[in-house]
Order: C-alpha cells, then structure tokens, then sequence
C-alpha cells in the first residue's frame, strides 16, 4: 500500500463503503472488503499523521517550540447577518 497516493486510498475506501452499504454481497466478499478497508483507512490515518507532524515542524518558532497561527483562507467568511433566505450570490465563498 505504500505506493498509493493518500488521494487514491480515500477513494478506494469511499468506493468499498458504498459497496458495503449497497448490500447484497456475500459474507466472505464483505469481510474482504471490510478488511481492505481498515487497511486503507489506517494507511490513511498515519498519513495524515505524518502530514500534521510536517506542518508542526513548520510552525515551530526559532526556540523549537510550536506556535499556533489560525489558519486563513485568502478571505475569510465572516458570519451573515441576513436571514437564510436572504443569500446574495456574491455571499458564496467559492
């Protein structure tokens, strides 16, 4: 598994959930699929693991001690006062 991309094993996993969900296979297939996808989805937990621990050694300040920053998209959505109803489409924020 170490040469599936963290893109392709979220895939992998999302399409063995919808065929565990859709039903209708054999005990032995779910269990083989249900395997597979503890596999992936610890294969994808310590990827992620080692993505956090990347972003910490980034945001280590010069005495090596983390230190925290919010993290910001280039305009920050700020909480609406109109009504639901009353979305304007520039209110989108994609």
């Amino acid at each position: 598994m170490t040469s599936l991309s963290f893109e392709k094993a979220l895939e992998e996993l999302e399409k063995i959930v919808e065929k565990l969900e859709k039903g209708g296979l054999s005990l032995s297939e779910s269990l083989a699929l249900f395997e597979k996808g503890v596999k992936l989805a610890k294969f994808l937990r310590e990827e992620l693991g080692k993505a956090e621990k990347k972003v910490e050694i980034l945001l280590k300040d010069e005495k090596g001690e983390l230190k925290e920053e919010p993290f910001k998209l280039d305009k920050e959505a700020e909480p609406s006062e109109e009504k639901p109803d009353q979305k304007d489409d520039e209110d989108i924020p994609f």
